[in-house]
């Protein structure tokens, strides 16, 4: 008869040898899965995060297996092809930590950090200026995209005219920001130029642009459809969201909208001449003196002491006659 310890025994011995099975059978697995798709190779893949400009060093590098069917194109298989001896590289984009190291994303053998590769066959590369708030405070990335307003000054006849903002281009590609995009301590750095990727003609609009007004980038929702109906806005139409979308001259008070109220000079000067504009001849009030038995008057004339004159939505009273 069994004791209790060979009972005991027994247990351990059975749950060891489930284990070794469960072990055994995940290993086949794993050998019959490599070999359906074709075994793995070894492949180079960022031990570091790595930004624009950085260069590419072993101590930064790693390498793990990848399936042969799934290796990515351009990747490097041993440190020889990636770092040649005495040739440096570096990266010209953004490169995460375990992201594959490809030839689309760092410079060539012993060559500089030229972002000109990256550029699709007839497109160019062109750098505009931008700050802390036409850059969309930092926010905007490399391979983002975003649209091209261009705030200018439009001359109306002999007079100085007024701001307005057009939409420039639409959902051009960030290339880059600055030639570094952190501080020599690692904290973010604020841009002041941005890299576009462009065709030639736009490009000449953007140098164009330039010299003839302030250009902001607006970040956009990657795969958005370009609109096809964009509008030009100006002072008017920040004159009718002060007044509720109203279509009607707005006072002729500066001194109330502070700041604003000198901008919207211009539509001040347009108000004035509406108002100098001729209308209608105002309604008199006629007053006739009571008649007198057997004195014959003559025909009655329009003697009105008060008259209302409308401009646009303000009345005003005026005493004529004697």
């Amino acid at each position: 008869m069994l004791t209790r310890q060979s009972w005991i025994a027994l247990g351990v011995a059975l749950v060891l040898g489930l284990v070794a099975v469960y072990i055994a059978n995940v290993y086949l697995n794993g050998r019959q899965n490599q070999a359906a798709l074709g075994g793995t190779t070894k492949i180079a893949v960022a031990a570091v995060p790595m930004d624009y400009g950085n260069d590419v060093t072993a101590d930064k590098v790693r390498y793990v297996d990848f399936p042969n069917r799934s290796i990515p194109a351009g990747s490097f298989t041993t440190a020889a092809q990636l770092l040649p001896a005495g040739q440096k590289r570096f990266a010209l984009m953004p490169i995460g930590v375990n992201e594959p190291i490809l030839a689309s994303k760092i410079s060539g053998a012993g060559q500089g950090a030229s972002i000109a590769s990256l550029l699709p066959a007839g497109m160019r590369a062109a750098t505009v200026r931008i700050n802390d708030v036409s850059g969309v405070a930092g926010f905007i990335q490399p391979n983002d995209s975003v649209d091209v307003l261009i705030t200018r000054q439009v001359a109306v006849g002999n007079a100085a005219g007024q701001q307005v903002t057009d939409v420039l281009l639409q959902n051009v590609r960030v290339m880059a920001l600055d030639q570094q995009s952190k501080n020599p301590d690692g904290t973010p750095k604020v841009a002041r130029t941005a890299t576009l990727q462009v065709s030639p003609i736009d490009a000449q609009k953007l140098a164009l642009a330039q010299e003839a007004g302030t250009l902001s980038l607006v970040l956009r929702k990657p795969g958005e459809q370009d609109n096809p109906v964009v509008e030009t806005v100006s002072l008017n139409d920040l004159r009718y969201n002060l007044y509720g979308g109203a279509r009607y001259p707005a006072p002729a008070v500066v001194g109330g909208f502070g700041a604003l109220g000198g901008a919207m000079s211009g539509a001040m000067t347009r108000t004035a001449a509406l108002i100098s504009a001729p209308h209608p001849a105002p309604r008199a009030t006629v007053r006739r003196a009571p008649a007198r038995e057997g004195v014959a008057h003559a025909a009655p004339v329009d003697t009105g002491k008060n008259v209302e004159v409308y401009r646009g939505t303000t009345s005003n009273s005026y005493q004529v006659g004697g």
